[in-house]
């Protein structure tokens, strides 16, 4: 693996602009939410983020609540930082977030600048990093003024501690508000990143529609709709799959076989233009310029190289998609 040598891999990924900022991030970024934790194994992960970068995956997004336990996430990858790549930092876009319970006691959880501040701080020291490039605000705090929030975003900018600022799992109207309180502060939303798969249209409801108004750039989560949108189930639940563990985040439940149908039909439509139906998902999340970047998780190399390889295909016909929103609705 010639993850550090290899002076091509950026011809091999495809860079889009996030709203109106200076800023490109690849077409699939690496998510670090699952299968970088604590128990699970380092050097997986580790083959997993070398195999990304030599891909041309420039951007590495993780949270403090990531792992578990909370913040292993962001350890394993400064690790990785130390190992292998670090030396390459200012080739690589690094996110973190903080929104979410991190700690007890009133200073740990939401929205307020004592939280976010303290979050952030946290986090540089697990990644050994002296900033990052995006710092997200991780889900709206329904009692804490919007305005401090933004403007922790805003100080940790000014403080050299994230380069940019972005939001997550706000409402198009939050966002909107959000956006006008950070652009008066002098330091404009760059992303929102989101919930969006072809099993999960809601930011077509007017989400996208405010993103593209206030030029911010859309980084969607779960393409894949948490396995459900490739091969994986198609023959029942593998022993070792999401749905067969511990895991809170697909249950075997959701695996109806009402879904299976849809899958299965979108599996022929994938097949029919040569890929697999995860790339076909991931081409139709990035179709028509509105999202930035595809965030994929990954457990192991493999499913790194079949995300990659749906850049060689990423063109829908009228009748194409009209199909899928047929096999949708049926």
């Amino acid at each position: 693996m010639r993850y550090l040598e290899n002076e091509r891999r950026y011809e091999t990924m495809v860079y889009n602009r996030s709203g109106a900022s200076g800023l490109k991030l690849p077409a699939i970024s690496l998510g670090l939410w699952h299968n970088f934790g604590g128990g699970d194994s380092y050097e997986n992960g580790r083959a997993m983020v070398r195999r990304a970068f030599d891909l041309g995956i420039t951007h590495f997004d993780l949270a403090n609540n990531y792992g578990p336990p909370a913040g292993s996430a962001e350890e394993t990858f400064g690790r990785i930082l130390k190992q292998d790549i670090g030396h390459l930092r200012d080739e690589m876009v690094i996110s973190t977030k903080a929104g979410y319970y991190m700690w007890p006691g009133p200073y740990g959880d939401w929205g307020s600048k004592k939280y976010l501040i303290s979050s952030l701080d946290q986090s540089l020291k697990r990644l050994n990093l002296d900033y990052v490039d995006i710092f997200y605000h991780h889900r709206p705090d329904p009692e804490t003024p919007l305005e401090e929030t933004m403007a922790a975003l805003d100080l940790v900018v000014r403080q050299g501690k994230a380069l940019y600022v972005a939001l997550s799992n706000y409402s198009p109207e939050q966002t909107r508000q959000a956006s006008a309180i950070l652009k008066s502060l002098g330091t404009p939303c760059l992303i929102h990143q989101v919930r969006y798969s072809m099993l999960e249209r809601k930011i077509e409801e007017g989400l996208l529609d405010v993103l593209e108004e206030e030029r911010i750039g859309c980084i969607a989560f779960s393409p894949l709709a948490k396995g459900m949108l490739t091969d994986r189930y198609f023959q029942g639940i593998p022993a070792d799959s999401r749905a067969a563990g511990a895991s809170i985040f697909l249950k075997p439940e959701e695996l109806t076989e009402a879904v299976m149908a849809k899958t299965r039909q979108l599996n022929e439509l994938a097949g029919r233009r040569g890929q697999k139906l995860s790339q076909m998902a991931l081409a139709w999340v990035l179709r028509g310029g509105k999202v930035t970047s595809a965030l994929i998780g990954a457990s192991r190399v493999s499913q790194i190289d079949d995300a990659v390889g749906t850049l060689a295909n990423m063109a829908f016909t009228d009748e194409e998609l009209q199909q899928i929103d047929n096999i949708l609705k049926g």
